[in-house]
């Protein structure tokens, strides 16, 4: 895939550490300039660090995707220090309250919604008016498998996740004819520093969870990272609307 992205202006969020980093560094070794917003200021600028060493264009800047202000100033780093933008990767998520409906606490709701699902729409609402003046683009945006399929507990989480598939469906119908293609990724187990939280609570039992997985194993950040470059790139140049499962089987099963 050498050079697919040659020259592409492209956001990230969440890119200073898990599936955004591996991206944000994928997006990168394709030949694109990438944009990386981040609440963890040191995580994003590690992850331009890391760009910059092989070779790469980077910028990032600290900000919460649940703040309309910092998505807008994003998205005017990518336009003064680039020129436009292209692509965006709206990645940025949490895990939310671990409860079920009854026990999840009002404010704990509030937050994972307003991150995990209002964010990914402002990402869009100020992403796509820049890539209208490119006349195309492609937005990849973070579901979940537990954006497709229900989970006891966790509802805030498994609400924003099939809300952002929802969502992403919503905008390919709307800016196709406008030559904006809009997908999501919807990632199963995979080894980030979510994960490492939820087993370091006891929460996520790995022996139960991977006798889900057909494959038997957790997905690496980087396998996650190579189909959402794939689907910002002209290779899936008639893909829109999708929301892909990488999840080992899990959904199939």
């Amino acid at each position: 895939m050498a050079g697919t992205m040659q020259g592409r202006v492209v956001i990230v969020t969440g890119g200073g550490s898990g599936i955004g980093r591996a991206a944000a560094l994928t997006f990168a070794r394709e030949g694109a300039k990438v944009v990386i917003g981040d609440i963890d200021a040191a995580g994003a600028q590690a992850t331009v660090d890391a760009i910059r060493q092989k070779g790469g264009e980077a910028v990032c800047l600290q900000m919460d995707v649940a703040r309309s202000v910092d998505i807008q100033r994003m998205v005017k780093l990518a336009v003064d220090t680039y020129g436009g933008l292209d692509c965006a990767f709206n990645n940025a998520g949490i895990e939310g309250p671990l409860n079920g409906i009854v026990d999840t606490e009002e404010d704990a709701w509030n937050r994972a919604l307003a991150i995990n699902l209002t964010g990914v729409w402002l990402c869009m609402k100020y992403e796509i008016p820049e890539m209208l003046k490119r006349g195309r683009g492609a937005i990849v945006n973070t579901s979940s498998v537990l954006g497709l399929i229900g989970a006891p507990g966790s509802s805030a989480y498994v609400a924003s996740k099939h809300g952002v598939a929802g969502l992403s469906k919503s905008a390919a119908l709307q800016f196709a004819r406008q030559g904006i293609r809009v997908n999501a990724v919807s990632p199963g187990l995979v080894l980030t520093a979510m994960t490492d939280r939820l087993k370091a609570r006891g929460i996520s039992n790995e022996e139960r969870m991977l006798a889900n997985i057909p494959l038997g194993r957790w997905c690496q950040p980087e396998e996650i990272a190579e189909v959402v470059v794939f689907l910002c790139s002209d290779a899936a140049s008639n893909v829109t609307g999708h929301v892909m499962p990488i999840d080992g089987g899990w959904t199939t099963h």
